[in-house]
């Protein structure tokens, strides 16, 4: 089988009934997944054993234990819809939520393709405009959020589009209270700290109460998902200090799971980056919250450059963002313009391309650079526009 080629998901589907991974319960299932990586982004082996990987890069693998994970989660609850097109029209109706990714694919007659292509747009991002770095700490990361999504499609008649947004920004909320629970704190883990603080700030008028948060977390893989997630916060100085396991401690709590639930996520991270720190290139960096500022930062820089002609053109019909990004660099914008210019600059990267990263799960986290780093790599662009908008 060969993920990069047409007809792998057809081939995989003959496979995957046989596999033992459909006989475990959620949790083990769960554990499971986590031990290839998927969980934390760095996928080093496929969920189902029945499948020779030996030769597929990390993308390949990521694109099996997606629709693995989704295969496995369709199977438990015994759903009598089409796999194929449950998946397909999961992401329509979520199409809309951060995921224009998929404009212009609809159509295709052929829905094992269709979906082929589906996948293939929501895991891969240009190498020439993403880091492999980052794409393990921020893109890859978030995609479980697509299977617990899919999970709600299949067993609620709720907004599944609601649903994820929620949930996301729970998660954000939760990552960023540990990260500032943090008793010693670098230059790195500051800037991320304000990353996230301005990035929840471009959604919400203020962070919510993390008490409050936690209640709304109340399915078992979302619980395990949290833990896991904000394991992989706290370890970003590669340890986990007592302030952040207190923290951890109290938000196991919150979340009614067991203590070894959390001994055991604190425990898997360790091992798996212990066990693969030669696999992994962000493990050489300094630490990840270095290593995700940084690459943030060049990531959004060389966007900027890239597409700085299509973005002056589109900002010049938007003169309300243009107006609000330059005043961004001396004053600090309300929440009422934070969210106006959140809806704008959405609107505008769905219309070039190479901005797709903006779209996908995390990359509202991208935001706040965007704001920061557009006036200075073209001021007198914007001198000009503030001429004409005044």
């Amino acid at each position: 089988m060969n993920p990069s080629a047409s007809g792998w998901i057809k081939k995989l589907l003959t496979v995957l009934p046989d596999s033992s991974v459909l006989g475990q319960d959620r949790y083990h299932f769960y554990n499971r997944l986590k031990e290839t990586g998927f969980i934390y982004g760095s996928n080093v082996n496929c969920l189902c054993g029945l499948i020779k990987d030996e030769d597929f890069n990390e993308e390949e693998r990521c694109k099996v234990n997606l629709v693995t994970a989704f295969y496995y989660i369709h199977n438990l609850e015994n759903s009598q819809k089409n796999f194929i097109e449950s998946i397909i029209e999961y992401y329509k109706v979520t199409d809309e939520h951060k995921r224009s990714f998929l404009s212009g694919l609809f159509g295709e007659p052929d829905k094992d393709k269709l979906l082929e292509q589906i996948i293939h747009k929501r895991i891969h991002i240009d190498d020439n405009i993403i880091t492999k770095n980052f794409n393990y700490f921020l893109i890859n990361a978030f995609l479980f959020i697509d299977i617990i999504g899919y999970h709600h499609y299949l067993t609620s008649t709720d907004s599944t589009k609601a649903y994820i947004t929620n949930f996301e920004v729970a998660l954000e909320n939760i990552v960023f209270t540990v990260l500032d629970s943090k008793t010693d704190k670098t230059e790195y883990d500051y800037n991320l700290v304000k990353l996230f603080e301005a990035s929840l700030g471009h959604k919400n008028s203020k962070r919510d109460n993390c008490e409050d948060i936690v209640k709304t977390i109340t399915e078992p893989l979302e619980k395990l998902y949290i833990i896991d997630t904000v394991c992989m916060a706290s370890w970003s100085d590669k340890q986990i200090d007592k302030a952040e396991y207190l923290y951890l401690n109290k938000l196991r709590t919150d979340l009614d799971i067991d203590t070894d639930v959390l001994i055991k996520s604190v425990d898997d991270i360790n091992l798996f980056y212990e066990k693969n720190k030669d696999d992994i290139a962000f493990l050489s960096a300094k630490n990840l919250a270095q290593s995700f500022y940084d690459n943030s930062s060049s990531i959004v820089t060389r966007l900027i450059k890239r597409n700085s002609k299509r973005l002056l053109k589109e900002l010049s019909q938007s003169k309300e963002a243009m107006l609000l990004l330059t005043q961004s660099t001396t004053r600090n914008l309300t929440d009422e313009e934070q969210k106006k210019i959140q809806n704008q600059l959405l609107d505008i990267f769905k219309s070039i391309p190479s901005l797709a990263i903006f779209m996908l799960p995390g990359g509202m986290l991208l935001l706040p650079l965007f704001v920061k780093f557009i006036p200075k790599l073209l001021p007198s662009a914007f001198d000009e526009n503030r001429i004409e908008d005044d």
